[in-house]
């Protein structure tokens, strides 16, 4: 047992959650609430959602010091290295064998033995996170990875914190590694996964449907003409958004080329990030469609890109599309990796807002197909906006705030 803070009693606050209540007679006004955000780099989804519910506490809520904390870089480096890049390569390189490890790891972990060998080495690595929350002292703790919740779970049980502990889930599926008992509460998308945390035993009153928190910039984008102009495109014209998650499907090139052609009123605006080769490549392209093909490398304006997109074509991870659904914008998903993208396609398919192709071939078929068909297009946008939930960082600042049980403290807005 790792003893790092002495144990202290916990009680339940008169909102029905288990919390740290520290000196009756300490003065509420004087202190300014603390709380850390957890993320963990493996994958950017659990890194932004933790980057926007940072973004709406510096907006809205200066009253209150809120820290954002890759938990990767209090780990020892060969477990950073393992953990994120085995993630990736994993997920790249062998998604089958990622798909089957993401169902075997759902399963009852009592009887897992790949779940306690991991379980095992999170706490043996994660001494040192332990000692920096012991030093922080926040009086409240969300984590948008199962890895911090798990830990946190763990060493609260032990005695060894006493803040409060809050589970941001980041995806529209809900896998085993997330549920843990003896924490705050959950925020989750949707309903149905609010229905599946319940059947797996955390109470009612510890769930809240809050959505996926996104950055303020697509809550609040700018208007479609604006944005266009910036960028040099046609606000009048049709614009579809790929990014790069679109490699998974094929030679983007290729890809990019025959949208051009089958579609000579759009103009098509592709995302390489960081794949300077494949940057290189687009732009040479682009001299062959002019102010048609616009190549972007990485980019923080994706908010603004989005404004003036009719469609997205992009990877099924639950940040990308929940940044969609706030923009309104109708989904072309492709290559879904098996696990937590294959069950989030699932869930965006099943609400109309999406469609799904899984090779360059398909996505060019249904592409055609989807723009052919304005009634559906039309009723994907509106199924979009419906599903969207824009103020979810909001939400869930305002009600880790709340049931802090030593103080009370106004909303955000």
């Amino acid at each position: 047992m790792i003893a790092l803070v002495k144990s202290r009693f916990n009680t339940v606050s008169s909102h029905g959650h288990t919390g740290s209540h520290r000196n009756a007679n300490q003065d509420a006004r004087s202190h300014q609430q603390s709380i850390l955000i957890l993320s963990v780099s493996a994958g950017n989804g659990h890194v932004r959602a933790a980057q926007a519910i940072k973004a709406y506490a510096d907006q809205c809520h200066n009253t209150s010091k809120v820290i954002h904390k890759d938990v990767m870089l209090s780990m020892p480096a060969a477990f950073r290295k393992i953990y994120t890049d085995w993630y990736l390569n994993l997920a790249s390189r062998f998604p089958e064998v990622w798909g089957w490890l993401y169902r075997k790891t759902d399963r009852d972990r009592s009887k897992n033995w790949l779940d306690f060998a991991r379980r095992y080495v999170e706490s043996r690595c994660g001494r040192t996170l332990l000692a920096e929350i012991k030093q922080l002292a926040p009086d409240a703790i969300i984590c948008t990875h199962f890895l911090p919740a798990e830990l946190l779970a763990a060493a609260k049980k032990r005695g060894e914190i006493d803040c409060d502990v809050w589970v941001q889930v980041t995806d529209f599926d809900l896998h085993h590694m997330w549920v843990h008992q003896g924490l705050n509460g959950y925020f989750v998308a949707n309903e149905e996964l609010a229905y599946r945390l319940r059947c797996n035993g955390i109470p009612v009153d510890r769930i809240v449907v809050s959505g996926i928190p996104v950055m303020p910039g697509f809550r609040s984008a700018p208007d479609r003409r604006v944005s266009a102009h910036r960028f040099g495109l046609d606000a009048n014209r049709l614009t579809i958004l790929m990014m790069g998650g679109g490699a998974g499907v094929g030679d983007m090139e290729s890809i990019a080329k025959q949208i051009l052609s089958l579609h000579q009123d759009c103009q098509l605006i592709v995302l390489a990030g960081k794949n300077q080769e494949l940057y290189q490549s687009l732009l040479t392209i682009s001299a062959s469609y002019p102010q048609r093909l616009f190549p972007m490398g990485f980019t923080q304006e994706v908010d603004a890109l989005m404004a003036c997109s009719d469609l997205a074509i992009t990877k099924p991870g639950g940040l990308s599309t929940s940044e969609c659904l706030v923009m309104g914008l109708p989904m072309l998903l492709v290559n879904p990796i098996p696990g937590q993208e294959e069950r989030n396609a699932s869930i965006l398919l099943q609400e109309g807002v999406a469609i799904r192709a899984d090779d360059a071939d398909s996505l060019v078929y249904r592409l055609q197909q989807l723009l052919a068909d304005k009634e559906k297009f039309a009723g994907m946008k509106a199924s979009a906006q419906a599903l969207a939930k824009p103020d979810a960082a909001k939400v869930v600042l305002n009600h880790v705030i709340q049931h802090l049980p030593h103080m009370t403290q106004p909303q955000v807005h």
